[in-house]
């Protein structure tokens, strides 16, 4: 079926999508369509298969989804229709959890099956014949190897960030899959990047794709970034400097490994921020806990690693702050796009040493400009660095009255205190480690709705 616009129509009424659907997206509040979905929505709605290549948080999952439940809702019967893959379990939710309040007032059901969680509840939902399955490759073949999953009236397949299933190693995985799978079928593959192997893997399993090439190696021009020279020994004391800063309302903090990331996390919070780790070590409730308290501002910044946050999608996060150098020139702009969202303007801060010295210069030859290098006073790491622009010391922040804490380790004496650091460190808490000069009890701060409310809507 060709879906045509409707004369005078605006915004996603020119998809000619279900009036249910269209109640959802007021609902999701979505008031105009991102480009992705304006590339690849009469597409799909037309049974072709597509390739999209665009980041996270480009909107791509309301592009795959909007048409994939109208084209449910035109021929009704139970049982599994559609198959979603993730790698991980946070974008598995993530995706989950839109397609339902897109898909509010329809009838169709949903299950997301994912591992180190019980399976008795996935099954138990299974049974029930939800038309749309969203799940992480290992959790499916281990279901469709123990016959609780029929996968044999697919009719839509997605493959979303499949260039990280191959990074995490699911490739034999999705292949076994895609044997279990009907010939005849609608094939959507989305991938930030197209190494040689997905490559492949799209040319398999594409049937003359309508393709959508959408992600760019140039970071988005929402996004304000830049490198901090810093010593090694000093990043910690750095990063707190940068967290109590009166435009940081939010942050990730993101570092190459597991025992970087929780190490990092637990001295942030015994510093007294509203800090948490995300990293693969974490049982599935812990994380589940850490995301959610991120989302709802419990927690004002999430310590991560790569793998850990990837296809996480968070709305109004003000920094991302790279504590160590991707693995990748590549993983810069991923990383980075996790700010500057939606229209709204962010800040990126990589924090580089003598021994990045390659990486950088990867990075601006991919990106095709340099990159500005910006000093904080007293962090400087290597003097041949070009510096353009200098930001002043906090040192002499306003202390609060009565303040008698002193910050200990190699962050003593930098970066001061006062009223923006007290909104940012948990009541009672005291400086300790590399924190700054830190001083007397220290008020919560909430990262709600007023304070991402201070975000500048960019202005092109």
């Amino acid at each position: 079926m060709t879906h045509q616009a409707t004369q005078g129509s605006t915004g996603f009424d020119l998809f000619g999508l279900d009036k249910a659907l269209i109640r959802g997206v007021r609902a999701a509040g979505f008031d105009r369509p991102r480009p992705i979905q304006t590339e690849t929505i009469p597409a799909i709605l037309d049974g072709r298969d597509v390739l999209g290549l665009a980041q996270t948080g480009t909107g791509k999952t309301a592009a795959f989804a909007l048409p994939i439940l109208d084209r449910l809702l035109e021929a009704r019967r139970r049982g599994s229709r559609v198959l979603i893959l993730a790698p991980t379990r946070e974008l598995a939710t993530q995706i989950a959890a839109e397609i339902r309040i897109l898909s509010k007032f329809t009838p169709l059901k949903l299950v997301i099956i994912y591992g180190g969680v019980s399976a008795r509840n996935q099954i138990n939902a299974l049974r029930h014949g939800p038309e749309i399955v969203v799940g992480c490759p290992g959790r499916v073949l281990d279901l469709l190897q123990q016959k609780e999953l029929r996968l044999d009236r697919i009719e839509t397949l997605v493959l979303d960030e499949a260039d990280h299933m191959f990074d995490m190693g699911f490739l034999p995985d999705i292949r076994r899959i895609l044997k279990a799978l009907p010939e005849e079928r609608q094939n959507l593959l989305f991938s930030a990047t197209m190494p040689r192997e997905i490559r492949h893997l799209a040319d398999r399993l594409l049937v003359d794709p309508h393709v959508v090439q959408l992600a760019d190696s140039k970071p988005a021009e929402t996004i304000d970034h830049a490198l901090f020279p810093v010593g090694e020994r000093r990043k910690r004391a750095l990063l707190e400097v940068l967290l109590t800063s009166d435009e940081c309302q939010s942050a990730i903090v993101f570092l190459r490994t597991k025992m970087r990331a929780r190490r990092l996390a637990e001295q942030l919070v015994k510093a007294g921020f509203n800090a948490v780790a995300l990293q693969g070590n974490m049982s599935q409730n812990k994380r589940d806990k850490a995301m959610e308290g991120f989302r709802s501002g419990r927690f004002d910044f999430l310590v991560a690693t790569d793998i850990a946050a990837r296809g996480i999608d968070v709305s109004g996060v003000s920094h991302v702050i790279n504590f160590d150098v991707p693995n990748t020139p590549l993983a810069y702009t991923h990383r980075i796009g996790r700010t500057g969202r939606a229209e709204l303007e962010g800040i990126a801060c990589t924090f580089v040493t003598s021994a990045d010295r390659d990486w950088v210069r990867d990075t601006e030859r991919m990106i095709g400009s340099p990159i500005p290098r910006r000093h904080i006073e007293g962090f400087e790491a290597f003097a041949d660095e070009v510096t353009e622009k200098r930001l002043p010391a906090r040192s002499n922040r306003r202390r609060k009255p009565g303040g008698q804490g002193q910050g200990q380790g190699q962050g003593q004496g930098q970066g001061g205190s006062g009223g923006n650091r007290r909104r940012r460190r948990r009541r009672g808490a005291q400086g300790g480690g590399a924190s700054p000069s830190a001083g007397g009890p220290r008020g919560s701060r909430r990262r709600g709705s007023g304070n991402r409310k201070r975000s500048r809507r960019a202005t092109g």
